[in-house]
């Protein structure tokens, strides 16, 4: 090729796009101006050299000028090319700094990770969970937001959590979910409770006429236990978490509906026992949930394969 002066052939007007070579091109110019030889040029950016060539070709005709001339000794850049080259070293230089900004920001995003778990699954799930995502990813710091399965869907849906678990019967609407986990509700009593004398199973009406030692509204075992009941549930009392439930019941305060997951311990250890009842669906699944059409990246990601395990 010899040098030519502009001509009309690259477009003047348009966006800058348009008018500015595309990075690859650009790189491949910088390297043929380092190696003096396109074929040399050509593998270190990992095309062919017909590639190369073609994408010189193409550059010289949206530029206006011809940038390189090619001889059996080599390639040499032309004086326009020698100026273009040290412009698009600039170009280059402004595009790394760009990546790596941009990387940056994608590492701080993927370093910490925030859960939001109902009462349930963040005391006798998500610990083990946690764990194994530590081990994978030792740098991530997790933060975690407990509260019932409504103050898991509030959180995701207001940004501020990237992951939910939740127990309801139902997704809270504006999630999309995927079942990590089964469980089932029982009814326990401290051993000196009436119940715990009892031959038969409770019927749902003795059930549903019993003021018991409850989760609040909002929760998930509230809302499965309500559901199996009519909404006939009568509270005795009502508390924000299963280990308060748990620890009045054990005191003798009244029966109880817990997770079963919550009380393999009291059992073991007689400090509560299973009253068994017949006639009342208290099974449930445990769902990942997060906002609707946008499915967990990185950490997030990770964490709901790990639930599947």
């Amino acid at each position: 090729m010899s040098e030519r002066n502009a001509t009309d052939d690259g477009p003047a007007g348009g966006s800058l796009a348009h008018r500015v070579p595309d990075l690859g091109a650009l790189e491949l110019l910088l390297a043929v101006a380092r190696l003096g030889s396109l074929g040399a040029a050509a593998r270190e950016v990992g095309i062919t050299q017909p590639a190369a060539s073609s994408r010189l070709r193409s550059m010289e005709r949206q530029l206006g000028v011809a940038l390189v001339d090619r001889s059996p000794r080599g390639s040499r850049l032309t004086d326009a090319g020698a100026l273009v080259t040290d412009w698009a070293r600039r170009v280059v230089e402004a595009a790394a700094a760009f990546d790596a900004g941009a990387r940056a920001l994608r590492d701080r995003r993927d370093s910490r990770l925030r859960v939001a778990a109902s009462m349930t699954i963040a005391e006798y799930l998500l610990p083990g969970w946690l764990l194994a995502l530590h081990a994978e990813r030792p740098d991530t710091a997790v933060s975690l937001l407990a509260g019932n399965s409504a103050k898991v869907a509030e959180l995701l849906l207001d940004g501020e959590a990237d992951l939910g678990f939740v127990e309801g019967l139902t997704v809270p609407a504006g999630l999309d979910s995927a079942v990590v986990a089964r469980d089932r509700l029982i009814v326990v009593t401290a051993p000196g409770h009436p119940w715990a004398r009892r031959r038969r199973p409770l019927t749902p009406s003795e059930l549903a006429a019993t003021p018991l030692i409850l989760r609040e509204r909002g929760s998930g075992t509230r809302q499965v236990l309500d559901t199996a009941l009519g909404g006939l549930a009568r509270p005795l009392i009502e508390l924000s978490s299963t280990t308060a439930v748990k620890a009045s019941a054990v005191s003798g305060a009244g029966p109880s509906v817990l997770s079963e997951l919550a009380v393999g311990e009291e059992l073991a250890m007689r400090r509560l026992v299973r009253i068994p009842v017949e006639g009342v669906a208290l099974r449930r699944e445990l769902r990942a949930v997060w906002p609707t059409g946008h499915r967990p990246t990185g950490p997030a990601r990770e964490l709901l394969s790990l639930t599947k395990g």
